[in-house]
Formats: structure tokens, sequence, C-alpha cells
């Protein structure tokens, strides 16, 4: 598999194919929405009856690197750019195996987004590809009610539990960024396949009073940690940024679009389940934070933010390019 090197562990790589198919990039960059899925696009199969059988078809050998017990430690791991096993997808799994992962995380995501999402993995992935440059791992017996199928890559980490995990929006916390055309992105983060998420918080920012924007507005943001990134507090005061009851009704509509946003490239089973999370622990106890020290051509425009809650990170960081970190529970 092909190297990476940047100081963030996830340097720039360059794919035409990506840059000159994606529809999706143009759009989005300027505030558009994803490629729908095509209407001939055949029904999938629900991710978790893909893992069961993903599962029964594996060998002895492949048993012995990517299954591990349910409450191994890698199953609560999350981290920018990195692999939950030394195989990938493409050099220990068979054809139709690794047919059987794309579907699986294809079915992780909305209609309208799975295709966009696939494409920025490829993109992100290198010369690797999807296929070499992600590797999978599986925790537990699927058909138990205790499993969980765990996909990572360069930025990306997803989970498919069938809900085994109780009270965790995703089954746990997830990470998806995009370096689009280079690992310095430009301030208007042009035909990256995130920005419009940003777009759509700036908006909650344009409208804030003066008091409120002298809430919101912070120096510098959380380091980058790996699973630490998203540690929750329980705090329903105190957290970074400007308390959601601070703000008029017309404004937290505005942050219930932004959490819209984020959560539309994923299924709906998991996007239902986060937000009811979410409310279920309180919308008033959110709070919401905009960094002024990192903002990309010093435009005004925060290229880094985040919504937190008691129970709940969304942390968005744009600069140099996106990298987004989420964690949705029921109790911290």
């Amino acid at each position: 598999m092909k190297p990476l090197s940047d100081s963030c562990t996830c340097g720039p790589i360059t794919r035409r194919e990506f840059l000159k198919t994606t529809a999706a990039g143009a759009a989005l960059a300027t505030g558009g929405l994803a490629l729908p899925a095509s209407a001939e696009t055949p029904k999938r199969a629900a991710s978790e009856t893909l893992v069961k059988t993903l599962h029964q078809s594996l060998t002895e050998e492949q048993r012995k690197v990517t299954c591990f017990p349910f409450d191994h430690p890698l199953r609560s791991k999350v981290d920018n750019n990195w692999h939950i096993t030394d195989k990938t997808v493409k050099d220990f799994f068979t054809k139709d195996q690794q047919q059987m992962i794309r579907e699986i995380f294809l079915g992780l995501h909305s209609p309208e987004y799975a295709d966009t999402v696939w494409k920025q993995v490829e993109h992100d992935s290198g010369d690797d590809g999807f296929y070499g440059g992600s590797s999978i791992a599986l925790f537990g017996e699927p058909g138990t009610g205790k499993f969980e199928f765990v996909l990572t890559g360069r930025h990306c980490t997803r989970r498919c539990d069938g809900d085994s995990v109780e009270g965790a929006a995703f089954g746990g916390p997830i990470f998806y960024g995009h370096a689009a055309q280079s690992a310095n992105e430009k301030p208007d983060h042009p035909g990256n396949a995130y920005w419009y998420q940003a777009r759509r918080a700036n908006e909650v920012f344009q409208a804030l009073n003066g008091k409120q924007r002298e809430m919101a507005l912070l120096g510098t943001s959380r380091d980058e940690a790996g699973t630490e990134t998203v540690k929750l507090t329980g705090k329903k005061s105190g957290l970074p940024g400007i308390p959601l009851s601070e703000l008029a009704r017309d404004q937290k509509g505005l942050v219930q679009k932004v959490l819209a946003d984020l959560l539309a490239p994923f299924r709906k089973a998991d996007s239902d389940e986060a937000m009811k999370l979410i409310k279920a622990n309180g919308f008033d106890h959110l709070h919401m934070a905009f960094y002024k020290n990192q903002d990309i051509g010093n435009d005004g425009v925060w290229d880094v933010w985040q919504i937190e809650g008691p129970s709940m990170l969304w942390y968005f960081r744009g600069k140099p390019h996106v990298h987004v970190w989420a964690n949705i529970r029921n109790n911290a």
C-alpha cells in the first residue's frame, strides 16, 4: 500500500478521476447537495444482513486476523487515518467478499450521499483506492445481539452494529473527512464533499448579534488526539461557545438545519437514532463554538467549529482540510 505522508498523517493525493467524475464536488463547493441516487439503482440489502453473510464466508485464516471479542478495546477506537488490522480489503479478501464490504459501506449512507461518500474515500485513499486503503474488523458474533463491523482507512471510520451498542449513535464514534485537491485547501474548499456543512454552520454565526458572537467565537480549538478527541464530558453548562438557550427561536431553527446537514450523509436509521439521543439530552444544553485562530484566508468564514452537549460532540476541523469527528450517546 502506498504510504501517506504529511504532518497530520494524511497528505495530499491527486486522483484525476475523482475530480473528473464527481459532479457532486462542484455542487457541494457552491452549497448544493450531492448527486441523487440513480432511479435504476437496485435496492441494497441491509448492511447488517451483509455483515452476517460476510462473517459466514470467512476462512479460518481470515477469522484469526479480523475477528475479535465484542468487548475488545479496538472496537471503540477512532482516528483520522488508521487501519484496524494490518490486512487491507484488497489484499486479504476475495472479490465476492470485497463486493460485500463495499455494499455494507454504501448501505451505511443515505441514497442521496452514498456515491459522493464512496468517491471521497476512493479519492483520499490515493492510488490504492477504497479496497487497498481500507481494512475491517468484526467484533462478536452476528445474530447474537452483540456484534459490530468496523471499517477504517484515511479519512474514514465507519461502524455497523445493528443496535448492538445500546445508547450509541453509529455504534460508537466515527470520523469522516476530505482533502479535495490538496492537504492545504483554499478558503472556499473547492470540491470538498463536506464543506456544505460548514457553510450551513456559518449561517448560524451570521445570524448572531454582537453579544452572542462574543460568546460563540473563541480562539483555538481542541487538539486532535485520536479517540480522546471525542471524549464526552457529561456537562450541561460551561462547555465551549454559546449555549443554545441563549438563542432566539429562529436562530435555534438554523442550528437544527446544521444538525440535519451533519446527519444527511448517513442512513435514516442511524441519523434518526442520533437525533433522538441529542433531543433526549436537551437541545438547549448544546453549545456551539467557532474558532477565529484557524480561519483559512482570514475571511471571517469559520473553517473550524463544533457543537457539543453533555453526551454528544460533532467537531468540524476545516483547516488545513476537512476532518470531522462525531460521538453521540445517551450518557457520557
